[in-house]
């Protein structure tokens, strides 16, 4: 079978694989756009509340942490409704003001008294300034690895200032699982949680390179109209780069917990202190 031609669309984005087949599949129909703007930051809202992954772990570990919490990189709510769930106060901080719309239209719907517990801040979690200290400063979803290095040290100095004493630094890091067959791509099939739809997302890693790019595309298309293929680069920080940075910049690593799942990678949970 020959290679297939790339549409206009996929041309120059860098996709190959099973990524550019799809978009090539599609033609002039597929319209291209990241998964945190305007038209995909509603692909990611629906996706995101499909799995528990990393939920289980980071809540046990804040029930035993008194005090606020602030929610970094919050998106639309993945992890800020399960904190606001223990009965605590939330800070939920993201820069992205199309996740910050969808969060508050979910607030919106919630009971008065979940609302008034929860504080959606459009802000860069490299530089931020909130005027108050939290009992944790949580930054879930792998989130770290979407900040460049040159970023990073301006991310730990403002958990520094913003973290109560004695209080927690918890943050999530992917890890590559050492059975991994170093295959360049992978694919799964996610459901989405508001429209129903199902959607194919694919990976494309190759192991040992400092990131991957994330496609989702929608696994039944619809015959005619446009069709959004929502993609991004993400960051493969290992947790030992990670740990060496929080040390580094102030921190003392409290515990280390694994995350089952994910499927290629497996996840890591750092619990980290200002010392």
């Amino acid at each position: 079978m020959g290679a297939m031609l790339l549409s206009p669309a996929a041309a120059g984005t860098g996709l190959t694989g099973r990524a550019a087949e799809a978009v090539a599949e599609l033609g002039d129909r597929a319209v291209l756009c990241d998964l945190y703007d305007e038209a995909g930051s509603p692909v990611y809202h629906d996706i995101a509340g499909t799995t528990p992954h990393e939920v289980r772990e980071l809540l046990t570990t804040l029930r035993r942490i008194p005090g606020p919490v602030l929610d970094l990189a919050a998106g639309s709510g993945r992890l800020t409704f399960p904190f606001l769930a223990l009965g605590r106060e939330v800070t939920a901080l993201e820069l992205s003001g199309h996740m910050i719309r969808l969060l508050r239209e979910r607030l919106a719907a919630t009971p008065a008294s979940l609302q008034g517990r929860c504080t959606p801040v459009q802000a860069d979690m490299s530089d931020f300034s909130l005027g108050r200290r939290f009992g944790a400063v949580v930054l879930g979803t792998t989130s770290i690895s979407l900040l460049p290095p040159e970023a990073r040290p301006g991310l730990y100095r403002c958990v520094r200032e913003h973290l109560a004493p004695g209080g927690r630094f918890l943050l999530t890091t992917v890890e590559v699982d050492a059975a991994d067959d170093g295959s360049d791509e992978s694919e799964i099939l996610a459901p989405g949680e508001i429209t129903g739809r199902s959607y194919r997302m694919i990976e494309q890693w190759t192991s040992g390179n400092s990131s991957r790019t994330v496609t989702v595309i929608p696994a039944d298309p619809p015959a005619e109209g446009p069709v959004h293929v929502a993609t991004t680069t993400i960051g493969v920080m290992p947790a030992p780069l990670l740990v060496a940075e929080l040390e580094a910049a102030g921190f003392a690593i409290r515990s280390t917990t694994p995350i089952p799942g994910g499927g290629r990678h497996h996840d890591v949970l750092l619990e980290a202190e200002a010392l």
